[in-house]
């Protein structure tokens, strides 16, 4: 039995110790029952090597011995073994039975079965007969006992090496499965457990020899279905075609390569996208099913988890296709332990493993990696036809909202599909703020440290302008209302990339500039965000620059407003190169001027040191709009604007105040609350009144925080209400 296999006689009717199983492969049916028959037969040895006489039942295990007794009398007793088998009736028997020929198959065997494995990885029969004693635990719920009893142990085991070389006739031809290398291993078709005293052995005959559970299921049954967590990929629509030509290349040369070997392709795509349609075109062009893991990702944590599904595939026939959330899992760079695609390296199988960018295939070797397929960005086109089939019957009453929402939020598929179930369940009662509001909700945008997401607190009535910088507000708002319409109905997409708007707003501190930008959202229904300069900049060379990258690429998502304040201190003037400080901030402009010409959105820099910005970034504004000091009729309304309702302002000499002191709104908005503080403890809690003196001294101290030189006089009529400001003691 050790060499080649003997010739055909009629197959055994002993197959496993549960009487009822039956392999559909013969080749399998055979191997199995030789393990049952060499257990057997172990066992009577032992009844008899143990002098224990003769069994008090047919089936009844041995009981336990001791192991060192037992290992120093294998040479004590391997005549008398030898003997036993031939003399004793029960091993006589089973050795007749043990050397009957293997059937010789009738047809091709199917793939990924017992026999289909042997010939695929040119098995001798030592291997096959240490593969099928690993099965029988697998298959047989009864072969554990009977293997914890050949090993001395008292319940069920799983065998080794160790019992493998005491039942094969030529113990020394086991010898080759210590080989790590060996195909059983290399194919994940035997995994061996290292228990803890492993540690450090170079051979350990008693390591565990274990067959994954679904990967012996195939081996006795290869029609059977595939387990729970894996699904066959669905085709790719008609429409998908066009957007994914890498795939198609990658696919045919998956075709015309070798799968010998594991292979590994990469597939890249923007957050929320389905890649799904891409690897399916590749599919269809290697003509090679696919099949999705769907399990919980942390299952493939297990050491040996990402082996026996790669495994499962390659005896099924099939590639193997890990999605963004499980790859991320499988082929981390960043984790401190060994990627699970370290053990499937010797598996003949093609997996397509979806990545957020290249960084994330560093932990795929070159060896395996395929060129990555790169999936391209939906368009405004496939984004509104999904929006409008998600949604359904009522999207012809939504039409400009869909309009709006294909080309504001810049998702893909999967997203889209879930705002719709979440709009779906209003019916006919969704609205357009519906619509928008569970497309914010998606936006779930991280930005860390580096912007401030800002509520809008003002409406278009309470701004108070000039009226030629309310001409371009209003220009501005007009602008990004209309820049989807512009872009996909009139044509200027290609030409401007889909770009937004950049515009500058430069004035005094005070004058209104971030009010603007609130109400600039209020209106447009847009995300604002401040951005904190202290945590975008950073001193450290190529740091600046990402922070801004993390920025530019959450408007590319969606349309944001972005509020660059103070944006001097980042837009600042190119300078001549002294050193290498002044080379890296040069190419920070360098990069926020190529950004910004591709920016989404409305980014707004607000700064009063307008003369301190590159004249590069001008070209690129659409709009500059100047803050002045409000005038005279300007403050007055913003006096008024200031008291809210409900409060007594009939003592203020709002005409006064306005007419005596060139305050910006600001200044304004600081002095009214400020007095209002004053006059709350003035009142007692009965009434809500503002008095004239306190307004007063809010407005001396306004002055006075701004470095203006005042005095009493400056308040004309109401002097005396100041008076004791200046006095010995009084409050400065």
């Amino acid at each position: 039995m050790g060499g080649e296999h003997v010739h055909q006689v009629a197959e055994p009717q002993v197959v496993t110790f549960s009487p009822e199983l039956r392999p559909r492969d013969p080749i399998c049916g055979y191997w199995l029952g030789q393990v049952t028959l060499r257990l057997r037969r172990e066992v009577a040895w032992i009844w008899h090597e143990r002098g224990l006489g003769p069994q008090p039942r047919p089936d009844a295990l041995p009981p336990a011995g001791d192991p060192a007794i037992e290992s120093l009398d294998l040479v004590r007793y391997h005549e008398l073994k030898s003997r036993f088998f031939e003399t004793d009736d029960t091993a006589r028997y089973l050795s007749e039975m043990i050397a009957a020929g293997a059937p010789e198959p009738q047809s091709e065997p199917e793939r990924g079965s017992f026999g289909w494995v042997v010939d695929e990885l040119g098995l001798d029969d030592p291997s096959v007969f240490v593969l099928a004693l690993a099965v029988s635990p697998a298959y047989d719920s009864a072969c554990g006992s009977i293997i914890g009893a050949c090993l001395n142990l008292v319940g069920p085991a799983l065998p080794d090496l160790a019992l493998a070389q005491r039942l094969w006739d030529a113990p020394e031809a086991v010898q080759q499965l210590v080989d790590p290398g060996h195909p059983l291993y290399r194919c994940g078709l035997l995994l061996r457990d290292r228990g803890e005293g492993a540690a450090g052995v170079a051979v350990n005959w008693r390591q565990s020899l274990v067959v994954p559970a679904r990967v012996a299921r195939l081996l006795v049954n290869p029609k059977a279905p595939l387990s729970g967590d894996l699904r066959e990929l669905r085709p790719a629509a008609e429409t998908e075609a066009g957007r994914h030509a890498d795939a198609r290349i990658a696919g045919e040369r998956l075709r015309s390569g070798r799968d010998s070997e594991l292979r590994v392709i990469p597939v890249a795509g923007p957050d929320g996208a389905d890649l799904q349609p891409a690897v399916a075109i590749a599919a269809e062009a290697a003509n090679r099913p696919v099949v999705s893991y769907i399990g919980a990702s942390v299952a493939l944590m297990s050491p040996h988890a990402v082996a026996e599904i790669a495994t499962t595939c390659w005896l099924r026939g099939v590639d193997l296709f890990l999605d963004r959330e499980v790859a991320s899992v499988v082929a981390d760079p960043r984790s401190p332990r060994p990627s699970p695609l370290s053990g499937v390296e010797g598996v003949p199988v093609c997996i397509y493993l979806a990545v957020g960018n290249r960084v994330d295939t560093a932990g795929i070797s070159r060896r395996f990696r395929l060129p990555t397929i790169e999936t391209t960005p939906l368009t405004y086109d496939d984004r509104r036809r999904l929006w409008l089939d998600g949604i359904g019957p009522v999207s012809g009453e939504l039409g400009r909202a869909i309009d709006e929402c294909a080309h504001r939020y810049r998702f893909e598929s999967e997203t889209i599909e879930t705002v719709c179930r979440a709009v779906a369940v209003r019916g006919s009662r969704t609205s357009a703020g519906d619509l928008h509001r569970a497309c914010r909700a998606e936006l779930a945008l991280d930005l860390g440290e580096l912007a401030e997401p800002i509520q809008p607190r003002f409406s278009l009535d309470e701004l108070v302008l000039p009226h030629a910088q309310a001409l371009q507000i209003d220009e501005i708002r007009t602008a990004m209302a209309n820049v989807a319409r512009v872009h996909h109905a009139w044509g200027t997409e290609r030409v401007w990339d889909g770009a937004g708007l950049s515009v500058l707003f430069a004035g005094p501190p005070g004058t209104g500039k971030t009010m603007t930008a609130e109400v600039l959202a209020n209106e447009l229904g847009l995300p604002l965000y401040r951005i904190d300069l202290s945590q975008v900049v950073n001193k450290y060379i190529g740091e600046t620059e990402k922070n801004l990258k993390r920025l530019f690429d959450a408007s590319e998502r969606a349309d944001l407003i972005l509020l660059f304040d103070e944006a001097d201190a980042l837009f600042g003037k190119r300078t001549q190169v002294r050193d290498a400080h002044d080379r890296y901030a040069n190419l920070e402009i360098s990069y926020l001027l190529s950004r910004m010409e591709k920016a989404k959105g409305l980014m707004i820099l607000a700064t009063n040191r307008k003369d301190d910005l590159d004249d590069a970034f001008f070209r690129r504004l659409r709009y500059i709009v100047n803050f002045p000091i409000p005038d005279a009729d300007d403050r007055r309304r913003i006096w008024k604007l200031c008291i809210p309702e409900g409060v007594d302002g009939s003592e203020v000499d709002i005409d006064f105040l306005a007419d005596r002191f060139p305050l910006s709104g600001g200044h304004i908005r600081s002095a009214t609350f400020n007095a209002m503080l004053q006059s709350a403890a003035r009142c007692n809690g009965d009434g809500r009144r503002l008095h004239r003196a306190d307004v007063l001294v809010a407005v001396w101290r306004e002055l006075r925080k701004a470095d203006r030189s005042v005095g009493p006089d400056s308040f004309g009529r109401y002097a005396d209400l100041v008076q004791e400001l200046e006095a010995p003691g009084g409050h400065q």
